[in-house]
């Protein structure tokens, strides 16, 4: 089994200390989301981590599965929108001036890997899309592209910059071209139009992606243990 660390890692930006689940020894780093409210472990629970084991015990990939602020921000229907969507901005600039600087300096590395499922996916794919230059591979499964249903009907510049579906039309293709970015859904799952929709936005604007699509399957983690090894292995063999 590949040896498994959980750490804490202090935030100066969100003031509070985020647990991370850090899975293998050596590899490419990838950053990992769970699902809506998940615990930063879910991943691991789940066994979509354990899905890859192969490619983590090889030393191909280094996994880093971290905490969300699902709960303080999107979910939290005790705060107006407009704090929700300032208390996730934070989240992200945690990640582009805190946590990405920490893992491109442990591996010296300027890109890394960003994956998760579900709402995780919506996590993955929105911080790619803002910030590509330091992502190598997005690995969406059956993931969402917009948080406009948290928003009540509030609207303001962040929220138009944390929905991809919007900001990505309007942006520069060359920034995406260097980028693997894989779309995973199926014929069942419940975000199946919300992926053929980014599809057809990258498509429109010559941006490279891999669109799969699979049958007889619903959008849950059999679906997404069944392929992430297959994008991985694409990749990382």
């Amino acid at each position: 089994m590949p040896q498994i660390e959980h750490t804490d890692y202090y935030s100066n930006i969100l003031g509070i200390s985020l647990k991370i689940e850090v899975t293998g020894h050596y590899g490419y780093p990838i950053i990992m989301f769970p699902t809506s409210q998940g615990l930063y472990t879910q991943n691991h629970d789940f066994h979509l981590n354990g899905s890859i084991n192969w490619f983590i015990e090889q030393g191909k990939v280094k996994l880093y599965n971290i905490q969300t602020i699902d709960a303080w921000s999107f979910y939290d229907e005790k705060i107006p929108p407009q704090q929700r969507i300032k208390n996730y901005e934070r989240y992200v600039q945690f990640l582009i001036q805190e946590f990405i600087p920490y893992i491109q300096k442990l591996h010296k590395v300027h890109r890394v890997a960003i994956a998760g499922a579900s709402f995780g996916g919506y996590h993955a794919a929105n911080f790619a899309f803002r910030f590509p230059d330091v992502i190598s591979h997005l690995f969406c499964l059956s993931g969402a592209f917009s948080i406009r249903n948290f928003m009540d009907g509030y609207s303001d510049d962040l929220v138009y910059y944390n929905c991809p579906r919007e900001f990505v039309k309007n942006d520069e293709a060359w920034k995406y071209k260097h980028m693997h970015i894989v779309l995973s859904t199926s014929d069942q799952d419940i975000c199946r139009d919300k992926n053929i929709e980014i599809a057809e936005i990258l498509r429109s604007k010559g941006i490279d992606f891999w669109y799969d699509e699979r049958k007889w399957i619903n959008h849950d983690w059999p679906l997404w243990r069944m392929v992430f090894p297959t994008f991985i292995g694409t990749f990382f063999s």
